[in-house]
């Protein structure tokens, strides 16, 4: 018998688009049965007017947002009317065969749906295809959508309301103008995204069209005009301002001169890169590879700079690093050959890009590490943890763990930012949640910043720091044969300095391992995931034997009695300490946990690796001691690697 929830509401043939679950899979368009219930939309084989097997269904109350989608390029006739529904875990494209139609199952879904608790106030407007939304080129199928899902309003549920956008503001005092020419306006900018108006005081914006900003003292709209002369309100996190050279700065550019003035703003430049070490700066411009390679650098004498450069036609294969001291003479000129004197930095730097003059070869590329991150003054949450995931772009996927896949995105469409995407089951969340402030304001330069969460939409996001290089252990494979003994011990100290912060404030990370560690675009190395491992919900992770709980980093203590402290870190630091000085490879590479296991408690220890010196190799030996007492603290681990750190001096 047949029950009022399984009784069709609708029922038509349609076209369904494959859902391309790899990049790679061909487009194809099969036509289907469509049957919506009060329960599901499922779909059925159809041929020669029969009903076959079901191929796929969706529960009602997984549905997301139901909406029309802007037809493909040079579509055929039976697709230009084609609808989506977003779900809980994916993405489905129907065509339907007129407008009327499509008008039926839109109106009959949005009644299905309405009052879900996870219904989406933006959606996307174009397909996904080929890896990308074709309007908003995010590269990943649950990113947030770029318009506003005008329906959404009606549809969601009292008590779950949210406000995408800040409300238009109204009746604040008038900001004085700037007249530039015939037009006044503050400031020109231009549109990162697009942005559909809300209501009849709003301008629509079309990314990579300029804009006048007319008012700015809003903290989330701008006052502004298309070029076209129309003006209203936008979201200013959807404009990036463009800055315009000063007059004195357009005079340096047409002389190719810099003012004194710029000299001291020489953290802008591309080549400064600030307090790098010698060791990471001739990395990274053996990574360049280009004959002329540069960046400048702090000196190690204190108020002084140095020039490093790339020279390729040296017999090395990789090319020679030559460093070269900035002198300041008399008259305060700067100079590094003598008959070569310049009044700033800039300037000098300038000049050796177009003539060698005393350098091993001139200036030709300058090797930049910066990077475009959330200010250490600014608070993505405006004091809070809890985050807008509309304010957050997916850009693409660069990696992916025990809790699920991380994408690098911008955050109001202006700073680097690396987003976990928690797949369900997999933490405990709620838990989670409740610590998640704490770890927060645990700062320190060489722990990976954790900007804050995203808990009110499918699926959590835990927002943090990105940083370019990626994971160590992964770093350790593609370049570590690139690197000398003093830059992997530099390595250890930059982990060594954010677990004697941790243990300071009685932090226990519990998986310090070279895959919880990240490298930054200037090859800093950073403690990651600290702590994360308490809300790992997975009985093998638990397990003591299991195959994906990390006992070959685990101290006796750990895999005997799941007692964790800052000395069970200690001995994770000392595997890690070999990890590095072996260049990525797997702790007691031959055995299995259970042996692992046996072979500690009987008291095996792992052997020297070849990069690692005989004092080198007994400082990561001293944190193997059965005992956690024994053990020696962080700090006193600092001292003891201090003395084989780099000599800075070119």
């Amino acid at each position: 018998m047949e029950t009022t929830e399984n009784k069709p509401i609708l029922e038509e043939v349609l076209v369904k688009k494959s859902q391309q679950k790899k990049k790679i899979s061909p487009n194809n368009y099969k036509e289907r049965l469509f049957v919506l219930t009060r329960t599901s939309l499922s779909y059925y084989e159809y041929d020669k007017d029969k009903k076959g097997s079901r191929k796929g269904s969706i529960e009602i109350k997984n549905i997301r947002c139901v909406e029309t989608v802007n037809p493909e390029e040079q579509a055929p006739l039976e697709r230009q009317y084609p609808f989506q529904v977003v779900y809980k875990g994916g993405l489905l494209y129907i065509y339907t065969a007129n407008g009327e139609s499509r008008r039926q199952w839109l109106e009959a879904l949005h009644k299905e749906i309405k009052g879900n608790p996870d219904l989406l106030n933006k959606y996307h407007k174009g397909f996904f295809s080929n890896g990308k939304f074709m309007c908003c080129d995010q590269a990943c199928k649950s990113a947030p959508g770029c318009t506003l899902w005008e329906t959404y309003s009606s549809l969601h549920s009292a008590n779950t309301a949210v406000k995408p956008l800040p409300p238009v503001p109204r009746g604040q005092h008038r900001q004085a103008l700037v007249l530039t020419a015939d037009r006044s306006f503050l400031k020109e900018a231009l549109a990162i995204y697009n942005y559909e108006p809300q209501g009849n005081s709003d301008v629509p914006l079309v990314r990579d069209n300029k804009y006048y900003v007319l008012k700015d003292d809003d903290p989330d709209w701008w006052q502004v005009r298309d070029l076209e002369g129309n003006e209203g309100f936008a979201p200013c996190a959807y404009l990036k301002e463009i800055v315009q050279p000063s007059d004195e700065l357009r005079g340096i550019m047409d002389t190719a001169n810099v003012s004194s003035e710029e000299e001291e703003s020489i953290d802008k430049f591309d080549w400064y890169a600030g307090n790098i070490s010698r060791g990471q700066a001739e990395q990274l411009l053996r990574q360049k590879g280009k004959e002329g390679a540069f960046m400048v650098r702090n000196s190690s004498h204190v108020g002084k700079y140095t020039v490093s450069v790339l020279c390729m036609t040296s017999r090395e294969k990789k090319g020679t690093v030559k460093h070269y001291h900035v002198h300041v003479n008399n008259a305060n000129e700067f100079y590094l050959a003598e008959n070569h004197c310049f009044s700033s930095v800039p300037r000098l730097i300038h000049y050796h890009q177009h003539n060698s003059a005393g350098v091993v070869t001139r200036l030709r590329h300058a090797v930049s590490t910066k990077t475009k991150k959330v200010p250490s003054a600014a608070m993505l949450g405006k004091g809070s943890w809890e985050l807008k995931p509309e304010d957050i772009v997916l850009l693409k996927e660069i990696g992916s763990g025990q809790f699920g896949v991380v994408h690098m995105g911008k955050w109001k469409g202006k700073y680097d930012v690396s987003v976990k995407m928690i797949k369900e089951g997999s933490m405990s969340e709620d838990e989670f949640i409740e610590e998640a402030e704490t770890m927060m304001k645990l700062n320190h330069p060489k722990l990976v910043k954790l900007y804050g969460v995203c808990t009110k939409t499918y699926p959590i996001y835990i927002v943090a720091e990105y940083m370019a290089n990626g994971c160590l252990l992964s770093y350790l494979k593609n370049h570590g044969k690139e690197l000398h003994p003093f830059q992997l011990v530099e390595m250890c100290c930059n982990i060594c300095e954010a677990m004697a912060f941790l243990e300071k404030h009685h932090f226990i990370h519990r998986d310090l391992a070279a895959r919880n560690c990240l490298v930054d675009s200037d090859l800093t190395v950073k403690v990651s995931d600290f702590g994360m491992a308490r809300y790992v919900l997975d009985d093998e992770y638990v397990s003591s034997l299991g195959t994906k709980f990390p006992v070959k980093w685990s101290a006796p203590e750990v895999f005997h009695y799941t007692k964790f402290s800052s000395k069970s870190d200690v001995w994770a630091f000392g595997i890690l300490m070999w990890e590095v000085f072996s260049l990525g490879k797997q702790p007691y590479e031959r055995c299995d946990n259970t042996q692992v296991i046996e072979k500690i408690t009987h008291g095996y220890r792992l052997y020297r690796p070849q990069l690692a010196s005989e004092a080198v190799y007994q400082i990561m030996y001293s944190c193997w001691h059965e005992l956690p007492e024994k053990r020696p603290t962080f700090h006193h681990l600092l001292s003891l690697m201090e003395p084989h750190r780099e000599d800075d001096h070119p």
